[in-house]
Parts: structure tokens; C-alpha cells; sequence
């Protein structure tokens, strides 16, 4: 379907398109570029082209170091700026596949490109919105019966993060220090964090946003949700446990938060919907109610390389399907109050698990608190993460009608801590 040979196994195919900011040793400028098989489509070459009534006064935006323009111009735009290119990409589509000159300029392979974070992320807010890992965490500190909160299943529980510490995938993470405090001592310690772990997430970068006031309703939603990236919300979890009461999570967490480079459009994600989530425990109240579906199935997959190993161990596989409550449900609570969203925020679903131990996002889970050990090859175990063991983090999506993509790999090492002077 497109002129440009896609491989098998690429996430990058003709339906997905995601966008990314990128630049080149020979060109260190900042760019937008759409990934497409092993090869990126730049923008801002090719802004000429874009001739559709909603985007031939604005091809100035191809110009941007960041893709916040884009989002803020709402999903008729989107989608005129997706039909070009999908058209400019096609095999029967002239303008650029017998354009040897233009082709040379506007594509940039994949393995020469450096990747930068895909907007200027003003703020980010972590949800808690799958049933499985609430319990579970639920279960271990506070007993079963009383594993999930009253407010759990009637509205997205979340929390505002720090968007500073937001850093692209391969960027290193280092241990962080904070105060613990062990259950059998009468007082705290400080030093650096002994149980450091992974939280397997995905996150949406949202779209014009809304007036300091004016809520975003269900109806309107879909407008304000522009793409999709992989996250993994890095965790201390000793750190968490001794400060997150009364006022939750703190420098256990805001020490780094990891995405993936490319932003898979939510028009791209389409084909993966799945009947409206029939989880729920019961209706939700009108503003969150959605008759629409808006739960999606895609697979996803967290693997752990220690330093001495040559490959990365799976460790765990979920899907976003287990998510409890929706992206339009998350960014409607969000606004309910009247709290303006804005052109490149990031809103992301909290830790993902499924029903089984193989599906669990978390070390904290897979290891259900430090009570069990998880083989990764020959002595060579974990419990929580240790310094230089690689995170990745994949998600792929497949129809089972040919329509398949993939959001690219989610990936950081941890190195140790940096001991303050």
C-alpha cells in the first residue's frame, strides 16, 4: 500500500504513521518526522504539500521543535494532516516517489536519527485505572478486604507527577536517595533506594485543551486526545511507602518517567477498540457515562536485561484492555472541576496488570512485595531492580485482518545514585 518497503515485523506500518521529533548529526536542528518502516518522512520538508482547507494557511507548523502546534489545532485538522500523508505514502500517489530529489531530503533512516521527547509536556498526571493492580497492591498493604478504596470504582483515582522529570526512551535513570523507613526500626534512614521498580504504562498526550472553568465533556473527549505512547512511571517503592501518607506519591516517583519517542495517533489505534469495557462494577455517574467504546487491545510486554546478560528476560505481559477506566473517562474526571488542560499535556493510565501473575506490570507485584524471586538466567535473579539493568518496554497491536502497529520500544537503564556533595 505504500511505496516505501515496510518489513514484517515492523512497527512502523502504513496504517500506523506516529509522529516524532527528531534530529541528525548533520542536522541538529529539532524536526517532525513520521516514522514509516525503517525510515522517517520529515515534515518540514514536505509542508508544501499540505494543501487541504484546514491546513494550507498553517504549513508553518511543520516547522516546529515540538508537535504542541499540531495538537492544539483538534482532530479535524488531525486528520486532514494523516489523509496527506497516508496519500503522499501510498503506491499509486506520484508527488513523492518519483520526486528522486525530494525523496532524498525528506527521508531520514530510522538508525541515523536521534529521538527527542515529542512535545514541551507542561503538565502530567498519573491515573490508577487498572482494577487488577489496585488490588493487588491493595491486598498487600492493607488486607484483602480492604484492598481497593470506596472511591476506587466510582471515579479515576489519580495524581498530578512532575512533568520536568518526563525523559525519552534510552534515556539512563539513576538510582534515587529519599528517606525509608524499615517496619521493624522507630525511625527513618536516609540513603538510596533499595527497592526500585518499573510500572508498566501507557500515556495520551492531549489535544486544544479547555478554559480554566469549562469542563471537557464525554462528547467532546475525543477531540482533546491526540496520541499514544508507552510509559514506564519508574517507582521507589520503599521511598513511597514511608511518604505517601496522607498526601501521596512524592520523590518516590518524580525522579524519572520514561516514554516512547513516536506518538501513535488515536486514529491509527481505531481498528483495535474493543466493546465498550464491561468491567465496571456498576453505572458510573452521568458526566463519566460513555456509550461509545474507547477501551483498546493492545499487547504489551516489559523485559529486564541485567548487565551480565546478553539478551533481556520477558517478565511480563498484560494488555491495555485490563484497564478499568478509560482515556476519555480519565480526561473528563480531569476537567470536571473546571482545571484547563493544555496542548501537550500528558495523561497516563497508571501501573497495567491483568488477572494472572504472568500479566502483572510491576515488580512489586511479579514479586508480590520481596516474598518471591524471579529468574532471569543463570544465578542471576531479582527481586527489585539492580544498578545497570535495562527496562524495555513494547507494545503491539494486531486486528488479526492484516491491520497491525507498534509503538516502537520504551527502554531506560538504571545507574546508580549520584551521592549529593
Amino acid at each position: 500500500m505504500s511505496f516505501i518497503a515496510i518489513g514484517e515485523d515492523s512497527d512502523f506500518t502504513y496504517h500506523n504513521l506516529p509522529y516524532g521529533i527528531f534530529s541528525t548529526k548533520c542536522n541538529n536542528r529539532k524536526r517532525i518526522g513520521v516514522a514509516i518502516g525503517d525510515q522517517i518522512l520529515d515534515l518540514s520538508k514536505i509542508k508544501h504539500l499540505f494543501n487541504g482547507p484546514f491546513v494550507k494557511n498553517k504549513q508553518d507548523i511543520f516547522e516546529e521543535h515540538s508537535l504542541n502546534k499540531i495538537m492544539s489545532l483538534g482532530s479535524a485538522v488531525w486528520d486532514e494532516i494523516r489523509s496527506t500523508i497516508k496519500l503522499l505514502l501510498s503506491e499509486n500517489c506520484t508527488t513523492l516517489k518519483d520526486d528522486a530529489d525530494l525523496r532524498k531530503i525528506a527521508f531520514t533512516p530510522i538508525n541515523e536519527a536521534t529521538m527527542h521527547l515529542p512535545a514541551d509536556i507542561g503538565d502530567y498526571t498519573d491515573f490508577y485505572s487498572s482494577k487488577e493492580h489496585a488490588t493487588n497492591v491493595g491486598i498487600m498493604f492493607r488486607g484483602r478486604e480492604h484492598a481497593l478504596m470506596p472511591n476506587w470504582t466510582w471515579l479515576p483515582v489519580g495524581y498530578h507527577g512532575r512533568s520536568s522529570s518526563i525523559i525519552v526512551s534510552g534515556t539512563p535513570v539513576h538510582r534515587p536517595m529519599g528517606q525509608t523507613k524499615a517496619d521493624d526500626q522507630d525511625e527513618p534512614t536516609f540513603g538510596s533506594s533499595k527497592m526500585l521498580d518499573f510500572e508498566l504504562e501507557m500515556a495520551f498526550f492531549t489535544g486544544p485543551g479547555n478554559e480554566l472553568g469549562f469542563p471537557i465533556t464525554m462528547n467532546e473527549a475525543e477531540n482533546h486526545i491526540f496520541g499514544v505512547v508507552l510509559m514506564n512511571d519508574w517507582s521507589a517503592r520503599d521511598i513511597q511507602k514511608w511518604e505517601y501518607v496522607p498526601l501521596g506519591p512524592f520523590l518516590g516517583k518524580s525522579f524519572g518517567t520514561t516514554i516512547s519517542p513516536w506518538v501513535v495517533p488515536i486514529a491509527a489505534l481505531k481498528p483495535f477498540l474493543l466493546p465498550a469495557n464491561p468491567k465496571q462494577d456498576h453505572e458510573p455517574l452521568e458526566y463519566l457515562k460513555d456509550n461509545n467504546p474507547f477501551t483498546f487491545d493492545i499487547n504489551l510486554e516489559v523485559l529486564v536485561k541485567p548487565k551480565q546478560l546478553s539478551t533481556p528476560v520477558s517478565v511480563c505481559k498484560s494488555n491495555s484492555k485490563h484497564l478499568y477506566w478509560t482515556m476519555k473517562q480519565q480526561l473528563v474526571h480531569h476537567t470536571v472541576n473546571g482545571c484547563n488542560i493544555r496542548p501537550g499535556d500528558i495523561l497516563a493510565s497508571g501501573t497495567i496488570s491483568g488477572p494472572d501473575a504472568g500479566s502483572f506490570g510491576s515488580m512489586l507485584e511479579i514479586c508480590w512485595k520481596g516474598t518471591k524471586t524471579v529468574e532471569l538466567g543463570p544465578d542471576c535473579t531479582r527481586k527489585f531492580l539492580q544498578d545497570y539493568d535495562e527496562v524495555i518496554i513494547r507494545g503491539k497491536a494486531d486486528n488479526k485482518t492484516g491491520i497491525k502497529l507498534g509503538f516502537g520500544e520504551c527502554s531506560g537503564i538504571v545507574l546508580p545514585t549520584v551521592q549529593p556533595k
